[in-house]
């Protein structure tokens, strides 16, 4: 048992039963969390990001099949496989004490029927021996945290009186209530203007460095993860096909899948007016594709790809990619000229920085 993992995810696979047939979801996902870490998990909308992380927070709906995998969770010297618990046992011991998740959008996560003081101190009252009085103490204190201003005031205001980053940060303080370990954060800025997200994605870190959590952040947006992950999982058609550091991804990426996310980035540095877009769309998972799944909109793509799924390939200690083009006998494809000035310009830029 690997200390330095707080979470572990091996061979997740997933199904959900649809009245048009069987949805093959996550198709054999990996993934280590490394405690204190900032872990982001990319692709398009639909290649499993979600759906791997309501596996970790138990969270997922009633159609859908775990066949094989664990996610073990490590906490004071002892390992959990999350899977093996009854889902009642899960939420009372696991949900929200351990594992706490940061949603979109805040008003699915908030009651609009109450105010929010008392939705900030119900966590505290399920999970700890703690008073009304004092749990409504700490939920001024989360709020003031998480920087809004006249706490005493707001914890009586009800979801619709507060302004949508507002909202956002009530939901980070409840789910901070109950000092978790790990903070999944399911596309928590997309909802916002530019100038909150960024409050909102500082608050976040300021936050993880002072409870020493684990943070792990679902998004499509790579704007995002440049400016906050220690570690990237680029998913696509629920399997991850390339992994590594924020530099291995930014500034080696493997993958053509990932060439492409970082091609479709805005760049005000480009002579081009048009924005890159990825041709194609990502399959059906109803008819799950033999071969490699992204295949039919690579131009790289080799006859191998239309039968054989590609292993992961090792490029480094930190770094891996599922390609046929890192085989061997592949023939030797070079990053595209746009991305690699690109990249070239985002090194030079985050060097000055520093």
């Amino acid at each position: 048992m690997d200390e330095k993992i707080i979470l572990s995810v091996e061979n997740l696979d997933i199904t959900f039963r649809t009245t048009a047939g069987n949805i093959h979801a996550i198709r054999g996902v990996d993934m280590e969390i490394p405690r204190g870490s900032t872990v982001a998990i990319v692709g398009e909308s639909g290649s499993g990001k979600s759906v791997t992380m309501k596996a970790v927070a138990g969270l997922l709906d009633s159609n859908a099949v775990i066949n094989s995998g664990k996610i073990f969770y490590r906490f004071e010297n002892q390992s959990v496989d999350l899977l093996q618990l009854p889902k009642k046992d899960l939420r009372k011991n696991f949900n929200g004490k351990h594992i706490s998740m940061v949603f979109q959008d805040p008003m699915t996560s908030l009651d609009p029927t109450m105010q929010i003081g008392k939705q900030i101190a119900e966590g505290m009252l399920l999970h700890q021996k703690i008073s009304k009085s004092d749990a409504m103490n700490k939920a001024v204190e989360l709020l003031k945290t998480v920087g809004i201003n006249d706490a005493e005031k707001r914890i009586k205001n009800y979801p619709h009186q507060l302004s949508g980053g507002m909202r956002q940060r009530v939901v980070i303080a409840g789910a901070l209530a109950t000092s978790p370990k790990i903070l999944i954060c399911d596309e928590p800025t997309t909802a916002l203007d530019v100038t909150i997200q960024a409050k909102i994605l500082e608050l976040i870190k300021n936050l993880q460095r002072q409870m020493e959590i684990s943070v792990i952040y679902i998004t499509h947006d790579l704007g995002v993860v440049a400016k906050v992950a220690d570690f990237i999982n680029v998913m696509y058609a629920g399997k991850i096909i390339e992994r590594g550091t924020a530099d291995d991804i930014f500034y080696d990426p493997r993958h053509p899948y990932t060439w492409g996310l970082l091609s479709s980035m805005p760049d005000l540095n480009t002579d081009d007016a048009r924005l890159y877009s990825i041709p194609g769309s990502p399959p059906n998972l109803l008819h799950e594709p033999e071969g490699d799944a992204f295949a039919a909109r690579n131009k790289f793509a080799m006859k191998i790809d239309e039968k054989v799924s590609p292993p992961m390939f090792k490029i480094s200690e930190t770094h891996s990619a599922a390609t046929w083009l890192l085989h061997p006998d592949a023939p030797k494809v070079e990053l595209p000229p746009e991305l690699k000035a690109r990249l070239e310009r985002t090194r030079k830029e985050a060097n000055l920085s520093e």
